[in-house]
């Protein structure tokens, strides 16, 4: 399937949106683009699109307000100006949760009517948590990435929706329990053994590669995930897979190499 996709920059991370469009072309047969960041590239306070008071409210409206409570959403006044000061200053964010799926559709209709073609897909790399809520154990979980239109890779949910090694969350205990305060990332990252990626991480642009092929094969073919945990195409649930299936060789199995080697 040709076609087009549109890569939009996250400027605050360290993710290269330019380097995975190199990737992605040498891959497929589709024309890759790379925009400035989606919250930029499709908002305008002189119509047109939507305005800056429109996206916060409803970046508001898909807060995330506890971990354990389905209904999201803070749309006081406080909260609404946080929100609008973030979209002018995006390295202020952080430490917020947002419903993936809120987010997913202020975006989508914030894509000009000219540019939705089926054959058109828009990916936004993003600095901002994203999260789906799980009606099997009630809670909402973390993503690195959602599917659709458009789909939306969050470059924090690469260092926090996978659980890190058992040590990771052991050491982080004990240090709480002692002196009554959780250790500096830092600390417990140079203490821990085993592999996963850190926020600024170097090899974030390489582990995200995978991520937006991912969005790219399900838009291409309908499918979703690889069940085969050595594949980019993988969607691992813990930091040492997420390094296997995306910075170890091979990089697909072999079903899906035929398709992107």
């Amino acid at each position: 399937m040709a076609g087009k996709i549109t890569l939009y920059r996250a400027p605050t991370t360290v993710a290269d949106a330019e380097e995975i469009a190199d990737w992605l072309r040498e891959r497929l047969a589709a024309d890759v683009a790379v925009r400035e960041r989606f919250l930029d590239a499709h908002r305008s306070d002189d119509g047109g699109a939507p305005s800056t008071e429109e996206l916060a409210e409803q970046f508001a409206e898909a807060r995330v307000s506890s971990p354990y409570e389905r209904e999201t959403g803070n749309t006081m006044l406080g909260i609404r100006r946080y929100e609008e000061r973030t979209l002018d200053h995006p390295e202020r964010a952080g430490g917020v949760l947002y419903d993936g799926v809120g987010v997913q559709r202020a975006l989508n209709a914030a894509i000009p009517e000219s540019e939705r073609p089926l054959d058109h897909l828009h990916v936004a790399l993003l600095d901002r948590a994203i999260g789906t809520w799980g009606d099997h154990d009630a809670r909402w979980h973390k993503r690195v990435n959602l599917l659709g239109q458009p789909a939306i890779v969050s470059v924090p949910g690469l260092y926090e929706a996978p659980a890190k090694p058992e040590q990771y969350y052991e050491e982080k205990q004990k240090t709480a329990l002692l002196s009554g305060d959780a250790p500096p990332r830092e600390v417990l990252e140079s203490e821990v053994e085993g592999e996963f990626l850190v926020a600024d991480d170097p090899r974030t642009t390489e582990a995200l590669k995978g991520y937006v092929l991912q969005a790219v094969h399900c838009w291409r073919t309908g499918e979703g995930f690889c069940e085969e945990e050595i594949c980019r195409l993988s969607n691992p649930h813990r930091q040492p897979g997420v390094v296997e299936a995306q910075l170890r060789d091979p990089e697909f199995c072999e079903a899906h190499a035929e398709s992107y080697e």
